[in-house]
């Protein structure tokens, strides 16, 4: 069908659903007039309904999966409840007066009573699925269809060869390059060959010793060495400069060796000084 023929059945269907509503209004008018309900309620109480059917059918229209289930089983609810109030107001002629008071909706009380129940349940029932069909409408997200989804992630991962663009390659100097035409591989066949080859190809992490021409020539120094050097070249620093990082400086030693390095030399110059000031 073209847009001018799906315009016209769209606009045919919303003309019937419009008279189909006018003579559902009058009756569901007359039934909420019936049970108490003033002029200005009575005139409202027809789109309560049936309005909560036209919202159902919009969202079933919409909704996917339980959600759409949910919003069925609301529009087959309440058509049912219009249906029953209609053949009620058919049934009972004094409802068509031109002013209603109080009447019974049934001759029988348990059938009265059950039929006033749901009449005046039904705009309670309005506000609670209205207002969930409404949340389940906000939040719903579509899906995409399988199909489009396969095609979709097939297109993105095909590769440029499967497109037709060509593929440059570096080659070594002085290598012959083969000019025939590539054949094509379908991309389902080529995703295991490609994760082996960038499996065979991964680097690998260097193991073994270090070589001996990579090792330090520098011979170890003997705790007796290290302090003879150290006082070697702290001879003329003040007591004040004899810190662990100075010492750890001059030496190109390690901090601990440092340490105990300026103990030893700090102890012999405060010995030296008391046996100065004794003599």
């Amino acid at each position: 069908m073209n847009r001018k023929a799906k315009t016209a059945l769209v606009l045919a269907l919303v003309a019937v659903v419009a008279m189909a509503f006018r003579v559902s209004w009058n009756a569901l008018r007359d039934v909420a007039k019936a049970i108490g309900a003033d002029g200005t309620a009575a005139t409202l109480y027809p789109f309560v309904v049936d309005g909560l059917m036209a919202l159902a059918l919009v969202a079933a229209l919409t909704l996917t999966g339980d959600a759409r289930r949910f919003a069925l089983r609301v529009l087959a609810a309440y058509t049912l409840a219009s249906l029953v109030l209609n053949y009620v107001h058919g049934l009972l002629p004094e409802l068509h007066g031109a002013s209603i008071g109080w009447s019974r909706l049934a001759d029988g009380d348990y059938t009265n009573w059950a039929l006033v129940l749901l009449a005046t349940s039904l705009p309670v029932g309005s506000i609670y699925f209205g207002s969930d069909l409404v949340a389940k409408v906000l939040h719903h997200r579509p899906t995409i269809e399988s199909g489009e989804q396969e095609s979709d992630q097939i297109d993105v991962n095909r590769s440029m060869s499967d497109q037709g663009e060509p593929v440059v390659e570096e080659t070594a100097p002085g290598v012959e390059v083969d000019s025939s035409p590539v054949p094509v591989v379908e991309p389902i066949e080529a995703r295991p060959q490609l994760a082996v080859a960038a499996e065979a190809v991964r680097p690998r992490r260097a193991t073994g010793r270090v070589p001996q021409a990579a090792r330090s020539t520098r011979p170890t120094r003997t705790d007796i060495e290290l302090l003879a050097e150290a006082r070697s070249l702290t001879e003329s620093w003040p007591i004040e400069k004899l810190t662990g990082e100075g010492i750890r400086k001059a030496l190109r030693t390690s901090p601990a060796k440092a340490r105990v390095v300026r103990e030893t030399l700090k102890a012999e110059r405060e010995r030296d000084n008391a046996a100065a000031v004794a003599g």
